[in-house]
């Protein structure tokens, strides 16, 4: 038999199975929603108290208990049920820095653009010396500086990253061109990262860790890392150790790219160089153990309420700003959707509940362990009983641009049903697209790793790449209101959508346990 016809009962089959989960759209309802997300827009509101008033929202923090905290108690004025902080186990200690000073003294004074790095130390108040760069790529280059570094500023000299001009915009859109290349490209689904650069991404951890011991042995006063970024943007990193138990790192700033090049090009010149410093951070190590957020719509229909829809987004943010597209913008959404389903008076079949996620930054922690004690055991694949009970999660997690489709994970029974979902909305989403691929690196991973349908949609990249995605730059600025509105009023009508579903959303098939 051919090729061609051999596709003919897998067609069939395919058109029959889909079927069976087709639906009539409720275009009164999906009318609701636009009109209460488009013209009762709350996005500013919630944008405000989640980056002005909250701050940087490192996992465990200040910043992110305050955000947390608000968001239960909006969530509860909205009327949703057991709005809650629901502990999902042990992360780590809380880091914010309070105090941050960095300039150049000498050969002449400038002000430096640094930002401490996450779950470092502080000086002890404003220290100023000499620079000494050093190249650490390997353990054996330790015998080169040992007992020469003691009371030193340390520039540990890192990839010469490009900070010339750019010729291309900061800020852009999918084109139609590049939405076709979406459609086109070769289906990939499960881990984002190989086996090996995971391996590799784990050595390379490792031996930063040997650095910073052996920089704080020496007794210097202060290392500094050249990070990526230009024009004053600094891409941070992600940080020292959080563990709980570990020994406090010595104080580290991540300098900017011009500022890290200006200083090795005197050095190099022979010139005797000076930095001043003052920094102050604070560690939290009552509360070791981290919580998501999490809510519910209860069901409305008695035969289906057990059954749930959840939405979600990662609260937590890194610390070089208020962490505005990264992922402020996916909170914003998901507490703007549930508001919009409330404020219709909608009334869904099965359960929606919201989950604000934390940890996500260090390893997709917080949704992870949510899975695992909700749903089942990715490393085991040991199911719970609520694993048959979910139809669906969406997830909000590539900043502030506007949807404009939906990556299917590889589950390609859903691809009729979220086209026809689509439909209503072409005049707010150009080339609705639909693609088999995964973004990957991100909360969704959580869901689909145990087997159940999770997606991430497709989003314009505006200036996630060149300038906010953990960017001393990410700030309330940065948002795109306008697209915000129309991502809650998409991800609030698939909700809806999934939620009155005669059947739970179609699966792909149970995946191989996943080791760690």
């Amino acid at each position: 038999m051919s090729s061609k016809h051999r596709m003919v009962p897998f067609l069939l089959t395919f058109l029959f199975h889909a079927a069976g989960f087709a639906q009539k759209l409720d275009m009164k309802a999906l009318d609701k929603i636009r009109q209460e997300g488009m013209s009762n827009s709350q996005v500013e509101a919630i944008a405000h108290q989640l980056t002005d008033v909250s701050g940087p929202r490192l996992t465990n923090s200040p910043g992110f208990q305050r955000a947390a905290e608000w968001s239960v108690g909006k969530l509860t004025e909205w009327g949703l049920q057991n709005a809650r902080l629901d502990e999902w186990g042990e992360f780590g200690n809380g880091w914010q820095f309070e105090k941050s000073y960095l300039a150049m003294t000498q050969p002449y004074y400038m002000p430096f653009i640094a930002i401490p790095k996450a779950w470092t130390g502080s000086t002890p108040g404003l220290i100023s010396g000499d620079v000494a760069v050093v190249e650490l790529n390997n353990e054996s280059d330790f015998a080169r500086y040992t007992g020469k570094l003691k009371g030193k500023i340390v520039l540990v000299k890192g990839e010469d990253f490009d900070a010339g001009p750019t010729f291309k915009p900061d800020a852009v859109r999918l084109t139609h061109e590049d939405l076709d290349k979406l459609t086109n490209s070769e289906t990939f689904g499960g881990q984002r990262f190989s086996p090996e650069m995971l391996e590799r991404y784990r050595l390379m951890r490792n031996f930063r860790t040997k650095v910073d011991s052996f920089l704080k042995a020496e007794e210097i006063q202060l290392e500094l890392i050249r990070r990526n970024g230009r024009h004053g943007t600094l891409f941070t990193s992600n940080g020292a150790s959080f563990q709980a138990g570990t020994p406090d790192p010595g104080p580290a700033f991540e300098l900017s790219n011009e500022h890290a090049g200006l200083l090795q090009r005197l050095k190099n010149s022979g010139m005797e160089v000076k930095v001043e410093a003052d920094v102050k951070t604070r560690f939290f190590k009552e509360k070791t153990k981290a919580a998501n957020v999490i809510a519910e719509i209860p069901g409305s229909d008695r035969k289906l309420a057990d059954e749930i829809v959840m939405l979600g987004a990662h609260l937590d943010s890194w610390h070089g700003a208020t962490g505005a597209t990264d992922n402020a913008a996916g909170s914003i959404v998901m507490l703007e959707a549930v508001r919009i389903l409330q404020a219709t008076g909608l009334k869904p079949k099965r359960t929606v509940r919201i989950a604000l996620w934390s940890g996500e930054e260090q390893g997709i922690y917080g949704s992870r362990n949510y899975v695992k004690k909700t749903f089942g055991d990715a490393e085991r694949m040991m199911l719970h009983p609520d694993h048959e009970k979910l139809s669906a999660y969406y997830n909000i997690d590539n900043g502030t641009g506007r949807i404009r489709g939906v990556y299917l994970q590889g589950n390609e029974a859903v691809r009729p049903i979220f086209k026809k979902w689509l439909e209503p909305f072409g005049d707010i989403i150009d080339q609705p697209t639909l693609t088999s691929r995964n973004t990957g690196g991100t909360d969704h991973l959580s869901f689909d790793a145990v087997g159940l349908p999770g997606f991430q949609f497709i989003q314009d990249g505006i200036e996630y790449g060149s300038r906010t995605h953990h960017t001393n730059q990410d700030l309330y600025e940065r948002l795109v209101m306008d697209d915000l509105r129309q991502m809650a009023v998409i991800v609030a009508s698939f909700v809806y959508n999934t939620a009155q579903m005669d059947k739970k959303m179609p699966r792909k098939e149970l995946p191989k346990p996943v080791a760690r």
